[in-house]
């Protein structure tokens, strides 16, 4: 698959081959939701923590006789029952969420979205884009170059992170700056456009 290659000031300069192993994948729906899921769980922690019988505050003592009364047995004003007492089966600190996904899988759901957007035409190569200008207006006006509303979720990826593009867009909303030794499935799937770098599908046509 070719597409056009443009430069920072959205000029065609050429044609590009998309590698198929990457860019032609079945889009796979289910798959990406695994993977979203699986990234969503990994990031969550257990905050929620009651005091069980053994943590709360109190006597001892035997609330009661244990026979004679005519009431039920019961060994301390800590049990669940009584209040005040320990909570029993209340949510703890050690919930593990983790979940897994195999690398390959994960490998494949990235791939599948990088290709949809290669379908949809929504997928831009750039050729050095690390060399625009560090600035907030320079951002803006290469956004308004390629035609981008300000409302469209636009995500930029590079092979890696650069100062530059960094400063050019972290004040601008809707933009996402994404690289290829940090890409995940859940911020790929984000936005709507998607520029990428020349390096970055260089790179990722030495992908087996």
């Amino acid at each position: 698959m070719k597409v056009d290659l443009y430069n920072i000031n959205a000029e065609k300069i050429g044609q590009i081959t998309l590698p198929a192993q990457v860019f032609a994948v079945e889009f796979t729906p289910l798959l990406i939701s695994q993977a979203v899921r699986r990234y969503l769980s990994n990031r969550r922690f257990a905050h929620a923590k009651v005091k069980n019988r053994a943590e709360v505050a109190g006597t001892t003592r035997k609330m009661w006789s244990q026979k004679g009364t005519g009431r039920a047995r019961h060994g301390s004003a800590k049990a669940p029952i009584f209040v005040g007492g320990g909570s029993a089966h209340g949510p703890r600190p050690d919930r593990n969420y983790t979940k897994k996904i195999n690398q390959s899988s994960n490998r494949l759901a990235i791939f599948s979205l990088l290709s949809n957007f290669a379908k949809k035409k929504t997928l831009f190569v750039v050729d050095r884009i690390n060399q625009l200008n560090p600035k907030t207006k320079a951002g803006v006006q290469f956004l308004s170059r390629f035609k981008f509303k300000p409302q469209d979720k636009v995500g930029i990826l590079t092979q890696k992170s650069h100062q530059n593009l960094n400063r050019a867009f972290k004040n601008i909303p809707n933009i996402s700056l994404l690289n290829l030794q940090s890409l995940n499935v859940y911020r790929l799937a984000l936005p709507k456009y998607l520029v990428i770098s020349q390096s970055a599908v260089k790179q990722l046509s030495q992908t087996k």
